[in-house]
C-alpha cells in the first residue's frame, strides 16, 4: 500500500511539473475560464485527453511511435500552422476594439470552443513528448506500479486544468477593464505565435 501511494504521489508530482507551464493549451483554458465559456467541456477534454495519452505512454506506445519520426514531423507542421493562425486572431483582437468587446462577453459557441481545445491538445507535439514519451519512460521504471504512477499523473492533469479553468473567474474583476483584455490577448498571441514558429522551424 505504501509503495502504491509513493508511486501515485511521484506520478502526481511529475505530471504537475510537466503541465504547469505557459503554453497554448493553458492559455486557452485560462481565457475560457475568465470568460466562463464552456469551461466544463474544455477542462474535461484537456483532462481526458491527457489521461488517454498517459495511458498510451504507460502501455508502451511511445516506444513504438518513436520508431516513426515522420509522425511527429507531420504533427509539428499541422500544430504549428494552427497555433500561428490562432495567435494572429488573438493579435487582431488586441488591435480591433470591436473584436475585443466581443471577447469580453460570456456567451460563446461551445462547439467552437470544443474544436479549438481538441486542436490545441492533439496537434501539439509537446503533448506527446511529455505524456506519451517522457511520462511513459519514467513510468516504465516503476515496473508493476507503472499504472499507479500513470494514475497519479492523470490526477495531476485533472487537478491543474480544473484549478485553471474554474479558478480563472477570480480574475474577472481585474479583467473587467478592456485594457486588461488587451494585455491577456497580447500574451496569448505572443505565446501562440512563438510556439507555432518554433514547431514549424523544428519540424
Amino acid at each position: 500500500m505504501t509503495d502504491a501511494l509513493t508511486a501515485m504521489a511521484a506520478g502526481f508530482g511529475t505530471g504537475l511539473s510537466l503541465i504547469v507551464a505557459i503554453g497554448a493549451q493553458n492559455a486557452f483554458v485560462l481565457r475560457q475560464g475568465i470568460r466562463r465559456d464552456a469551461v466544463l467541456a474544455v477542462v474535461g477534454i484537456c483532462a481526458l485527453s491527457d489521461a488517454a495519452l498517459i495511458a498510451l505512454g504507460v502501455g508502451g506506445v511511445g516506444a513504438a511511435v518513436g520508431a516513426w519520426p515522420a509522425a511527429l514531423t507531420a504533427v509539428g507542421l499541422l500544430g504549428g500552422g494552427f497555433l500561428l493562425v490562432y495567435g494572429f486572431l488573438a493579435g487582431r483582437r488586441v488591435l480591433r476594439p470591436s473584436a475585443l468587446r466581443a471577447a469580453t462577453e460570456p456567451a460563446g459557441s461551445v462547439r467552437r470552443a470544443v474544436l479549438t481545445c481538441l486542436a490545441l491538445t492533439w496537434l501539439n507535439p509537446h503533448v506527446y513528448l511529455d505524456t506519451v514519451f517522457l511520462l511513459g519512460s519514467i513510468a516504465a521504471d516503476r515496473g508493476p506500479l507503472r499504472w499507479t504512477f500513470g494514475l497519479g499523473a492523470a490526477l495531476a492533469s485533472l487537478f491543474w486544468f480544473a484549478a485553471l479553468g474554474f479558478g480563472a473567474r477570480l480574475l474577472s474583476r481585474f479583467l473587467a477593464r478592456p485594457s486588461s483584455w488587451r494585455v491577456l490577448d497580447g500574451l496569448v498571441a505572443a505565446t501562440m505565435i512563438t510556439m507555432g514558429a518554433t514547431l514549424i522551424s523544428g519540424a
